[in-house]
Formats: C-alpha cells, sequence, structure tokens
C-alpha cells in the first residue's frame, strides 16, 4: 500500500476501533488472505493495493469504541467507494465533519451512517464536495436544521435517505435537480412548508417517503409526471385540500399511504384507476361520502384501510370479489346497510376485518357469520341492526323496542343473552 494511504487508515481505526492494536496485529491491512474484517482492497493501475470499502458496526466488522468520533480522514483515502458506520457514534457526540479539500471526491460513491444517536449537527454544505455520490444514507441519527441546498447539487444521487433525524424549514425547491433519483425518504422529521412543485422533475422516482412531517398545503399536480412510482407514504402530516386531477396517471403505484391528514373531501374514485395498487391507507383523515365504486376494480389490492372517516352509505359489494385482500378496516365511520360479506371471506380475513364503530351497519342473518369478531350485529326487521353494547345496570328497563344486547361476562367466559 501507499504509505499515506497506510497511514490514514491506521489513523481512522484508532479513532474507531479498540477490537485490537490495528497497527501491530496486522501492519499490511489488504494483503490477500489475512485482510483486516470490514474492510476491502482493490488493485489500482499503480499496482498498489488501495482501501475501496470501510464498514464498521456490524458482524463481523469491527465494532465502535464508545469514544468514537467521525473519523473525518475517510475523506483523504483517494480509491474509497463505500463507507459505513452503523450503531457507532452512540457515547461521544460528534458531526458530519468534510474538510473543504478532500482526495476522495471523485470515487466515494456510497456512504451510509445509520442509528448513530450522538451523530448531531446539521448537514454540512460540504456535501457537495462529493460529487460522486451515488447512495447517501444519513437515517436514524440526532442530524437538526435545515437540509443545505448544497445537497442538491449531487446530480448522481440515486438513493437519498435522511429519515428519522431532526431536520427542520422546507423542501429545497432544488429537490427537481436530482433527475437520477429513484428512492427519496425524507420522513420522521420536521420538515414544513409544502411539498415543491419540482418534485415532478424526478422522472424516474420509485420510491417516495415524506411521511410524519409537518407538510402543509396539497400534492402539487407536478406528482403524475412521476409515472415510474411504485410507493408513496404522505402519512401523519397536515396536507389538505384536494387530491391532483392527474393522480390516475401514476399507473405504477402500488402502495399509496396518507393516512392522518386533514383531508376532510369525499374520496377520489380515480384511486380505482390505480390497477396496480396493492395497500391503500387513507385512515383517520375526516373523508367524508360514500365508498367510491371504483375501489372494487382494484383486483391486486391487500390492503384498503379507511378507518375512522366520516363515510356513509352502503359497502360497495364489489369489495367481496377483492380475491387478495387480507386486510379490510372500515372500522369508526357512518356507513350501513347489510354487510355485502359471505362466511367465506369473513373467514379468510379474520380478525383483519374490522367494521365496528357504524350502528348503520347489520348482518345478513342467513349467514354463519361471527358478528362479534367483526364489530356489527345480526340485521333485525327490515334490515335494520341490532344494538350490540354491553349492558349496564341503567339499561335494565326497556326504552325502545326489541332489540338484542349481548353482555360478555370476562369472569365467567360465556355469552349471555337478553332479550327485553
Amino acid at each position: 500500500m501507499d504509505p499515506y494511504e497506510l497511514e490514514t487508515l491506521f489513523k481512522i481505526m484508532e479513532t474507531m476501533s479498540s477490537d485490537r492494536n490495528w497497527r501491530l496485529s496486522n501492519p499490511n491491512p489488504c494483503k490477500p488472505g489475512s485482510q483486516w474484517p470490514g474492510i476491502e482492497c482493490k488493485q489500482g493501475v499503480d499496482n498498489h493495493l488501495h482501501v475501496s470499502r470501510l464498514d464498521f458496526g456490524s458482524n463481523p466488522s469491527p465494532s465502535c469504541k464508545n469514544t468514537a468520533t467521525f473519523p473525518s480522514q475517510i475523506f483523504n483515502l483517494p480509491y474509497i467507494q463505500s463507507v459505513f458506520f452503523y450503531k457507532c457514534f452512540t457515547h461521544t457526540k460528534t458531526s458530519l465533519a468534510i474538510p473543504p479539500r478532500i482526495s476522495s471526491a471523485s470515487s466515494l460513491q456510497q456512504l451510509s451512517l445509520r442509528s448513530n444517536q450522538a451523530l448531531t449537527g446539521p448537514i454540512p454544505p460540504q456535501i457537495s464536495l462529493l460529487n460522486s455520490l451515488q447512495i447517501l444514507t444519513l437515517s436514524q441519527n440526532n442530524l437538526n436544521g435545515r437540509i443545505p441546498d448544497q445537497l442538491f447539487t449531487l446530480t448522481s444521487l440515486i438513493h437519498l435517505d435522511l429519515s428519522y433525524n431532526f431536520l427542520t424549514s422546507t423542501i429545497p425547491n432544488q429537490l427537481g435537480m436530482l433527475r437520477k433519483l429513484v428512492g427519496l425518504d425524507l420522513s420522521y422529521n420536521s420538515l414544513m412548508g409544502s411539498i415543491p412543485p419540482t418534485i415532478g422533475q424526478l422522472g424516474i422516482l420509485q420510491k417516495l417517503d415524506l411521511s410524519s412531517n409537518l407538510l402543509t398545503g396539497s400534492i402539487p399536480p407536478t406528482i403524475e409526471k412521476l409515472n415510474s412510482l411504485v410507493f408513496i407514504a404522505l402519512s401523519n402530516n397536515k396536507l389538505g385540500g384536494k387530491f391532483p386531477k392527474g393522480l390516475a396517471k401514476l399507473n405504477s403505484l402500488q402502495y399509496f399511504l396518507m393516512d392522518d391528514n386533514p383531508m376532510f373531501i369525499p374520496l377520489p374514485f380515480e384511486f380505482g384507476r390505480l390497477l396496480k395498487l396493492q395497500e391503500l391507507r387513507l385512515a383517520n383523515s375526516g373523508y367524508t361520502g360514500t365508498i367510491p365504486q371504483s375501489f372494487t376494480q382494484l383486483q391486486n389490492l391487500s390492503t384498503l384501510s379507511l378507518q375512522n372517516n366520516k363515510l356513509v352509505g352502503e359497502i360497495p359489494v364489489g369489495l367481496s370479489s377483492l380475491s387478495h385482500i387480507y386486510h379490510l378496516n372500515l372500522s369508526r365511520n357512518m356507513l350501513s346497510g347489510v354487510v355485502p360479506f359471505n362466511s367465506g371471506f369473513c373467514n379468510r380475513l379474520g380478525r383483519n376485518l374490522d367494521l365496528s364503530g357504524n350502528p348503520g351497519l347489520c348482518l345478513n342473518g342467513s349467514e354463519p357469520l361471527d358478528s362479534l369478531k367483526i364489530g356489527v350485529g345480526v340485521c333485525g326487521k327490515n334490515n335494520a341492526p341490532y344494538m350490540i353494547k354491553p349492558l349496564k345496570k341503567s339499561q335494565a328497563s326497556p326504552t325502545h323496542g326489541f332489540c338484542l344486547l349481548f353482555n360478555l361476562f370476562s369472569v365467567l367466559g360465556v355469552w349471555v343473552i337478553y332479550l327485553i
């Protein structure tokens, strides 16, 4: 190895790990047959062996000592291509420091720092010096501050993951410069403002996760240009307004997760045109109106979560023909009428079917269904629902006609049916 590169490597190892005396135990870390764990080397055109990858924190790679701090010397390894730090900086406070001049600018393609609770401070603007970077993962750390505009000059990026940090401010408009991006994850931060319309310039994006932030406004119409999008998660924000008219153009979409947003609009029928959709989660968002009939066309759907909204009307009969569905939650709405599911459908879903909290729903008595498991009673006269609720002492005298009241005595473990 080049003596300068070898000395740089020794300093990095002494900063990071106390597993052994790295200088004495193996003075030739790239030597074939006696290579250090967590290191990969490649032979260069100069016939020297050069460090191309360093991996810390996960077996069988070197463990990280309690006093480990981020070793900015890694950027002085001229042939380094990939660097991984997993649960390394957990005790001693440190920051992502990038010197103004680095040797690895043209070589480093992947930088990953995950689950480092002592890694704090902002993402430095000098990140732009890593101009060959294709994968940047800074997830589950304690990074804060705004996302620097300079990051978006890294136009070779394919995957960008800044999730589970404490990043603030808005998502910069420069996001649209990352035309090669396939995966973008900014979830679980404190990002504010609207989703920038420049997101529509990410033409080959497949995964978009902006969930659990403080985003406001509506989904920009430019999102219809993301026709390679497979996964989108916008849950737990403050998004509202109408869905873009071009929603149905996302014909590659398989997962749409948008729970916990103050929408308060009717469910758009355009979802029914996303024929590859496998999961649709729109719970806790104040949706009104009926469940669109178009939803019955989603033959690949496995999960439909619409609980805790303000939906009315009957459950579309066609939902019972969705052969791939295994999780259906329509609880805590204002749905009414006869449940259109037969015993085979209910048994297949089991506890993954929840219709509770819809006082107007009832089951056809001709089907051998366990009404208590799905939270719906058996229909009475003229298909009117019976009341199903625990019997209280104050209800000992009837006040309304006839109804069946089920009371579960947990001590005895038996059902007692009262006819009053």
